[in-house]
């Protein structure tokens, strides 16, 4: 029977989902759950299924996105597609699903970065041969997701997990657990405002943009009650220290969002908060557990060296994913859109430089949230 394509109903959700966590490419970010949290900062999703006998055999979540000043808009899918790259005939099928899909929707390019290891060349080969290109290069975070991560099997017993962490990693993690700091994993939506508050702190401390407190809320109403989020607090003295946000979904873990506050840092409560939600995956049934973005450059002259020598003491394996690939369908309006993302990048950097300038002369600091 031939290969049809056709975009999905709400209705047909957890069929979506089912097919997506059974995938050895299933990603939390191509859940329909992912696409209703995008529709609420200025995407439209839309779920493309492939199906041969009526079964499905590849799925992409698109996000679309209207550009200002073009009237042209963009598909992303993060993560994505879900598709066996070990099959070209049917990957040329989904591509050119999309490719039909954006020429209905006025789109001039579609942006990938499927979470397939740098190892495998063959998907880069391919991806080359049906026309994309590479759109980032570099170290850093250069990619609307990161490159450079850090994944920890969970197949082994947590004592054999734990054996494997680097020796001061292990030390800190029993540091935090002698001073007496504690984690609260049973969290409820009022603890959510405890932690945008710790990553408020974090933000100012480290330099960085952050979202407003209505997007953790949309996470919360769509990750974590239907089960694909969960909040951890550490404390200590009674008091919130730290706090982190852990997606789950097919099997898989990932370490999205942490904060600290600038108090009690010499207990080490991130040690333990890791140390914990690798627990809480492991007991979900969770093969992996992903850490998220390193640099890739891991010398200790960089100026995140730290964050790599704190995610790698816990025994993952340092991954490169193949990175950022886009198809473009409009040469022209691609160019203009390329053109334009410095200047609005640098727009961005500079507000906040004024909103963290603001905050620290005594002004509301709730006005931090990313733009």
């Amino acid at each position: 029977m031939a290969l049809k394509y056709r975009l999905i109903a709400p209705e047909e959700e957890k069929v979506f989902d089912g097919f997506l966590a059974s995938h050895p490419y299933g990603h939390i970010l191509q859940t329909y759950a992912w696409g209703e949290v995008k529709a609420k900062t200025g995407w439209k999703p839309l779920r493309l299924v492939v199906e041969e006998d009526g079964r499905i055999v590849a799925a992409i979540s698109l996000l679309k996105r209207r550009l200002p000043l073009l009237g042209k808009s963009i598909f992303y899918a993060p993560r994505g597609p879900v598709v066996d790259f070990g099959n070209p005939p049917l990957v040329r099928f989904l591509f050119q699903a999309v490719k039909e899909l954006a020429r209905r929707e006025g789109v001039i390019l579609l942006k990938i970065d499927p979470a397939v290891s740098s190892e495998e060349v063959q998907v880069t080969e391919l991806l080359r041969e049906l026309g994309f290109r590479l759109a980032t290069r570099g170290t850093g975070f250069e990619g609307v997701q990161p490159r450079y991560v850090f994944r920890l099997s969970l197949a082994p017993s947590l004592e054999e997990i734990k054996r494997n962490f680097h020796p001061k990693t292990r030390y800190n993690l029993g540091l935090a657990q002698r001073r007496g700091v504690t984690i609260k994993s049973d969290c409820t939506l009022e603890d959510l405002r405890v932690f945008y508050k710790l990553l408020q702190e974090t933000a100012l401390r480290d330099g960085f943009l952050i979202r407003s407190y209505d997007y953790f809320l949309t996470l919360w109403e769509e990750l974590v009650e239907r089960g694909y989020a969960k909040l951890f607090l550490a404390y200590y003295q009674g008091e919130p220290i730290a706090g982190t946000l852990a997606f789950i979904f097919g099997g898989k873990a990932w370490y999205l969002y942490g904060a600290s506050s600038n108090r009690h840092r010499n207990v080490m409560p991130n040690y333990l908060l890791q140390w914990t939600m690798i627990c809480w995956a492991k007991e979900q049934g969770c093969t992996l557990y992903d850490f998220r973005g390193v640099p890739g450059d891991p010398s200790p002259e960089h100026p995140l060296h730290g964050l790599y020598r704190f995610k790698k003491g816990f025994g993952g394996v340092f991954t490169e994913f193949i990175g950022e690939y886009d198809l473009v369908y409009s040469p022209f309006y691609y160019w203009l859109w390329r053109a334009a993302q410095p200047a609005h990048s640098l727009l961005r950097r500079l507000l906040f430089l004024r909103l963290k300038s603001r905050a620290a002369g005594g002004e509301d600091s709730s006005t931090t949230g990313e733009v």
